[in-house]
């Protein structure tokens, strides 16, 4: 990285957390630190898709693309239905009861152990995932840039806490308006980059062509299928419960709409949230799979995760793993020579139909495939510590060696922008979740004047922002980032969605009953996931399908409890009325 380089990201960071600290500066009452004030929709809206759109999202989604292509768009499906469900039926219960978090709403409505079961629930998942989206760019950037990953997450946290425990949740509101747009506007230039970039006989069509040629832009896939992740089904059933859950009760987010002026600017915003959200992973895919069509034309190395490369390379398979980089870039200067052959026919300027340029590319595709399968293998014998999957790697290995002086700052000023920006969101709900449903709720402390519970939502902002360092700085990459985060919110979301959809829809339902279905169903899900974690040739549910599992478990078996207890509460009337 050059000087220009090293100028605009740490510009562009100490401006976003000087900007939250002036804005958010002078006293606040309990209920503006906490809920944030009267929010606009377009401040509400672009809150809630910055605290969604993780450096997670930036830095995997363009590598799940150049890999598998369009496909994980889907994923994104179930959203617009989440989001209508939301506006009609969660957010005027919230806005009328004026609760300051999701699970006031519970006790009302249940008692004060099921609250306390939802806060619990939340704490444990949302605290996993402050620290996986400080984790994720650590561990990238300090293998890119040889960075010390202890010394990245700390940074990271650091500067997330000064202006989350200064401002609360209107600090957070204000600065990702910001992110936001410095974000959109480096991952588009980057897109403009990419293209620009491409053989000057390329054009766009031609890239999108061979995008396609090679299984990259295939985007519906219809076949039911509880082995694959990613199909319309899973998205409309699995995921739509997923997004419910996650917008709906999870208070990371819920806190980003309780901040709205009114009913109509919260319903806006979600709204707003749900309409752009699509689009903007459809384009962020999009650049994941340019980067693959601008890589069928340049070298790419053996394994794009230079920590790997280095731990093999001074190993004992080091001669070994030198043959492969040997044939993989015999392999790769074949295909490059057939790429530029194949944009030629696409420019009707090459005719030979019997040279088949498309099965040959497919054929050199494979051979690169599982050539780059053997080189994980190797590294996998030489240090089983290191992570062998370099999905999440593509992008910031484009971002370094291919993007000229000064953007390279700009890009990583958008990843770690996106990490502070999701990061703040969980501090922020984590801290207001421990004040509100436990602190508060718990310690009777109707004496203490408004200024006290200010200074222990600031207390618990910072313990978080502890604790989500620490948990980086201990926590293993997995097969994919994105993945990681998603499969941590399944394993919880389902019950949580499950107890709120009781709430909402089953009024007989009380809170006995939720109680111990809510705590049954947590312990099938954990099972489920275990079960195909961890035993050999056994897969009994993809992650997301966990989360209608725990749903509808959480519904069904509260319903049974409570019918069975009116049916005994009923024989036992009747029993003393015959006595």
């Amino acid at each position: 990285m050059e000087i220009i380089d090293w100028t605009i990201l740490t510009s562009t960071l100490a401006f976003i957390v000087l900007y939250g600290v002036y804005k958010t500066r002078g006293k606040q009452t309990s209920e503006e630190y906490i809920k944030g004030g009267d929010a606009r929709w377009w401040t509400v809206g672009l809150s809630v898709m910055a605290t969604q759109a993780s450096a997670i999202t930036f830095l995997s989604t363009p590598g799940q693309a150049y890999t598998d292509g369009l496909e994980f768009v889907q994923f994104y499906f179930g959203l617009p239905i989440a989001i209508i469900i939301i506006c009609v039926t969660f957010i005027p219960i919230y806005h009328k009861l004026k609760v300051y978090t999701a699970y006031e709403f519970l006790e009302k409505r249940f008692d004060v152990q099921t609250r306390s079961l939802a806060s619990i629930l939340f704490l444990i998942q949302r605290g996993l995932a402050a620290g996986i989206t400080i984790y994720a760019p650590a561990i990238i950037l300090s293998a890119v840039l040889d960075w010390e990953l202890k010394y990245l997450n700390i940074i990271i946290g650091i500067l997330v806490i000064i202006y989350t425990v200064s401002g609360g949740t209107k600090a957070v509101n204000v600065t990702q308006k910001q992110q936001m747009i410095i974000i959109m506007a480096g991952m588009i230039t980057a897109f403009v980059l990419i293209v620009t970039q491409l053989p000057d006989n390329v054009t766009f069509d031609n890239a999108l062509t061979m995008a396609g040629s090679a299984d990259k832009m295939k985007i519906l896939d219809f076949d039911f299928s509880l082995n694959d992740r990613y199909n319309v089904w899973s998205a409309i059933f699995g995921a739509s419960f997923l997004m419910l859950s996650y917008f709906g009760t999870d208070q990371s987010q819920v806190q980003r709409y309780l901040s709205g002026k009114s009913i109509k600017q919260m319903r806006i915003g979600l709204l707003f949230n749900g309409l752009l959200k699509v689009p903007m992973q459809f384009f962020i895919l999009m650049v994941g799979v340019m980067v693959f069509v601008f890589y069928q034309f340049n070298d790419t190395p053996l394994n794009f995760n230079p920590a790997a490369e280095k731990a093999v390379m001074e190993s004992e398979y080091a001669a070994d793993y030198k043959a492969l980089q040997e044939r993989h870039y015999s392999i790769l200067h074949e295909k490059q020579t057939m790429q530029q052959n194949y944009a030629k026919k696409l420019n009707n300027q090459y005719i030979a139909p019997e040279d088949k340029l498309e099965t040959r590319l497919d054929y050199f595709r494979q051979a690169e495939e599982e050539n780059r399968e053997a080189a994980r293998q190797l590294i996998a014998r030489a240090d089983d510590g290191i992570e062998t999957n370099d999905k999440d790697f593509v992008f910031i290995h484009f971002i370094l060696h291919h993007l000229p002086k000064g953007l390279i700052g700009l890009l990583l000023a958008v990843i770690l922008s996106a990490a502070m920006s999701s990061t703040a969101s969980e501090l922020n709900a984590l801290s207001s979740t421990t004040a509100v449903d436990i602190y508060k709720r718990f310690k009777h402390n109707d004496s203490k004047d408004d200024d006290h519970y200010v200074r222990m939502s600031k207390w618990f902002t910072l313990m978080w922002g502890i604790i989500a360092i620490v948990f980086a700085s201990v926590v293993s990459l997995f097969d994919n980032l994105i993945q990681l985060v998603n499969i941590i919110g399944s394993l919880f979301y389902g019950t949580i969605l499950g107890i709120f959809l009781v709430a909402f829809y089953l009024k007989k339902v009380r809170g006995r009953s939720i109680f111990i279905a809510a705590l049954v169903s947590e312990v099938i899900v954990i099972a489920f996931y275990c079960v195909d974690e961890f035993v050999p040739g056994i897969q009994l549910l993809p992650f997301l399908w966990l989360n209608p599992l725990g749903a509808l478990i959480t519904v069904g078996l509260a319903w049974l409890i409570e019918s069975s207890g009116s049916k005994n509460d009923n024989e036992q009337i009747t029993h003393i009325q015959e006595v």
